[in-house]
């Protein structure tokens, strides 16, 4: 990720903060519709306590983006455990799509192609380390 990239993020970041409830319904609402293989996975959770820890996950991912070093084993770590709950890592990218598509809808015009990108970036960078430690042959 380029500097440019994490400054347009994180100049973008209060919009989606001041959404973070309406934000995270759409989000998992657009997963289950686009991936319904996701849906089981969080059959017993607390969906209102999934959506604060989702958008606090994303918060920290923003203060972080400047410090790989720091932002990536905590992702990674994640990863693995997120394999004993039945992540699938082609699951990753209907994550990363609904995640985007919520962007979209939540920040509206601002959702510029640029903050497109840069999201789209900040994602990789953290899925592919993700996939990397919890599935190693896939990566």
């Amino acid at each position: 990720m380029t500097p440019s990239q994490i400054a347009l993020i994180r100049a973008n970041f209060p919009r989606l903060a001041d959404i973070a409830e309406p934000a995270a319904q759409l989000f998992y609402q657009r997963l289950f519709q686009t991936d319904p293989s996701t849906a089981p996975l969080f059959a017993h959770s607390d969906m209102e306590g999934q959506r604060r820890k989702l958008m606090l996950a994303i918060g920290f991912i923003v203060t972080s983006l400047d410090r790989p070093d720091q932002l990536l084993p905590v992702a990674r770590s994640l990863a693995v455990r997120h394999v004993s709950y039945g992540v699938a890592a082609a699951q990753y990218e209907s994550v990363g799509a609904a995640l985007l598509w919520t962007l979209g809808e939540g920040l509206g015009e601002a959702f510029t192609p640029e903050l497109h990108a840069a999201w789209g970036a900040a994602y990789r960078l953290l899925s592919g380390a993700m996939i990397e430690a919890a599935y190693p042959k896939a990566a």
